[in-house]
């Protein structure tokens, strides 16, 4: 079996979220839990890739094609990683801007880079068996094979596999650039929804199957609370619809390897080595070095999608109760003001505005309680590696969050969950796992529980071989 991943990020070469974590280990895995299958991924070569990567890169062949009325052309790199063969279209234009994405001309970057990968396809022979696109910058990859290039011979085999890890975001635009930028003219009805252009909602419609990053956002998709105006075109395609949740890489989030945290732990000692981690973490924040207080921490696009607005609600009276809390990232102007102003007035809330990977390891492997309520969440990986840390997560039971983490007291537990979008729900539900912190034997039974909790992404690549193989016997 010759699969091919379509993605816009990987890591490591580039990647600005989960689903650069997503595409940079699920393929890895499905190669060497298959050895019988052939597997690579296609992505943008963009120039933010480090230089130890791009000294790496082996040209394969210059394509050259039409592009609507443009003659256009590209550049195909590869590198081997593993067993997986990454594959990269160079175009100087389109991707050297210093970002992934938020350029007025991502409708057209993301359109060339999804008829560059069909031209490769055509102009090489190299032609996958199943071919798995992933969110909006790649739908036009599956709409092109099942429009434009439908009747060609030597592309017609293909199985096509579409993943939705966010659906709020499905690259809508003017309907009027339909021909001139998407080189679509004629195909109106698949991909107009609302009165634009929807990318995703062609991709759902014409996809041989689709999968969405858990099980309860597969659900949740077809209520309009949680599908962006898509519930419909949701409902219409139930049949071919399946939720496969998200791992995590243990070979990156590790404290039993280290890897940018103080000191190295297992499950053997997971106490000790946290309690280490604590106040090497609390001396370099500047918090009280006091290995007894309850470390309560948050690592988020400060955003209200992510909850920050209950956090927002009750934190000064979170903040009453004896807890250091560290909240690290960067978002919305408002919040960011709201924890630099907290910070100044509270001596035991430290705010991190900034991204830093190798901070949140710290702070992983460092916190008790790990705090994440978000509005929508279509898996989550944070809670994920909260748990491979012995972190104990508070989460609302929404999307992925409600299939990885079971409430204490329950079968399975491994946290603290509510339910309902209520700022004092989750204060109440916080309050209770910083009550269960005060029985010793209680908590670090619960910190076992999170820290043995299988999210490898092995599982996850088992369901996906599962649907490669149905599609293929069609």
């Amino acid at each position: 079996m010759k699969i091919l991943y379509v993605t816009s990020e990987a890591n490591p070469y580039a990647a600005s979220g989960g689903l650069g974590d997503v595409l940079g280990a699920l393929p890895i895995t499905v190669a060497e839990d298959n050895p019988d299958a052939e597997v690579s991924v296609i992505m943008p070569l963009y120039d933010t890739m480090k230089e130890i990567y791009r000294k790496q890169l082996v040209k394969v062949k210059d394509i050259s094609f039409k592009y609507s009325w443009r003659d256009s052309g590209a550049s195909i790199f590869k590198i081997q990683n593993g067993k997986v063969t990454y594959y990269f279209v160079e175009n100087h234009r389109y991707f050297e801007r210093g970002k992934l994405y938020g350029e007025f001309d991502d409708a057209e970057r993301f359109a060339f880079f999804s008829l560059a990968v069909v031209e490769y396809m055509i102009q090489t022979g190299n032609v996958p068996d199943i071919l798995h696109a992933n969110d909006w910058q790649t739908a036009l990859t599956v709409v092109y094979l099942k429009t434009r290039f439908a009747s060609m011979k030597e592309l017609s085999g293909i199985r096509t596999v579409y993943t939705i890890h966010n659906i709020e975001y499905q690259g809508k635009f003017d309907s009027r650039i339909l021909g001139d930028i998407f080189a679509l003219d004629g195909y109106a009805g698949v991909l107009e929804y609302n009165g634009c252009i929807n990318l995703m909602k062609g991709a759902i419609t014409v996809s041989d199957f689709i999968t969405t990053v858990s099980p309860n956002y597969a659900f949740e998709l077809h209520h309009d609370f949680f599908a962006f105006g898509l519930a419909d075109v949701i409902h219409n395609s139930a049949a071919k619809l399946k939720g496969v949740i998200n791992g995590i890489d243990y070979n990156y989030f590790s404290p039993e390897k280290g890897g940018d945290i103080e000191y190295p732990y297992s499950k053997e000692n997971v106490s000790e080595g946290k309690r280490k981690n604590k106040l090497a973490f609390q001396k370099e924040v500047g918090l009280p070095e006091n290995a007894d207080i309850p470390l309560v921490v948050m690592i988020t696009r400060l955003a209200t999608q992510k909850g920050i607005d209950l956090v927002a609600a009750i934190i000064e009276e979170l903040l009453r109760e004896d807890i250091q809390f560290v909240i690290l990232g960067t978002g919305e102007t408002e919040y960011e003001n709201m924890f630099k102003a907290l910070e100044a007035s509270h001596p035991n809330l430290k705010a991190l505005i900034k991204f830093d990977r190798v901070i949140s390891k710290k702070m992983y492997a460092s916190a008790d309680i790990f705090v994440m309520p978000s509005k929508s969440e279509p898996c989550g990986l944070a809670q994920m590696i909260a748990c491979s840390y012995g972190t104990v997560p508070v989460v609302r039971a929404v999307g992925g969050l409600f299939d990885s983490i079971k409430p204490y007291g329950s079968e399975g537990e491994n946290g603290f969950t509510f339910d309902n979008y209520n700022a004092h729900e989750l204060l109440f539900t916080v309050k209770r796992a910083l009550d269960v912190y005060k029985d010793k034997d209680a908590w670090n039974s619960l910190v076992m529980k999170a820290k043995i909790s299988d999210f490898s992404w092995g599982i996850s690549a088992a369901k996906y071989m599962k649907i490669y193989n149905k599609l293929l016997e069609w």
